[in-house]
């Protein structure tokens, strides 16, 4: 049996793991930045099963991991990779913020209050948002 394919294919996974370990801690970056800006706590509501919480929390790290997946895709080095991770943190929490001045000003407090209305309409912001920031890089 010809093992070549399968050792040349783990040839390659030094450079998986440093990849996937950089994404790991760009989304736990992203994660502390967006707790930090939002005016709730979102572990704490979860915590408390908030479901609305959950729910925009949740639409949140998706939008944000799809401009990821895709700065990942198409950057040459670690580096670009890293400057596209920063400038999908800043797009996914400039979204929270105007959909809390454009839309529903008082969002945070109707997700601590588990409106899980308010709660589905952030993370779906969230998700549009990182699919067109993803869109975007890919150009």
């Amino acid at each position: 049996m010809d093992w070549t394919p399968l050792t040349d294919s783990l040839s390659g996974l030094p450079h998986f793991l440093i990849w996937v370990g950089l994404a790991v801690g760009l989304i736990a970056t992203y994660a502390a930045v967006y707790m930090l800006a939002t005016a709730h706590d979102e572990l704490a509501l979860i915590r408390a099963n908030n479901v609305a919480a959950a729910l925009a929390f949740a639409g949140s790290l998706v939008g944000y991991t799809l401009p990821l997946a895709v700065a990942a895709q198409h950057s040459a080095t670690l580096l670009v990779f890293m400057v596209w991770g920063g400038v999908a943190i800043v797009v996914q929490v400039a979204i929270y913020w105007f959909f809390r001045l454009l839309m529903i000003s008082d969002v945070s407090a109707r997700i601590e209050r588990g409106e899980v209305a308010s709660g589905v309409l952030l993370g779906a912001a969230s998700l549009v948002g990182g699919i067109v920031d993803a869109a975007a890089m890919a150009l």
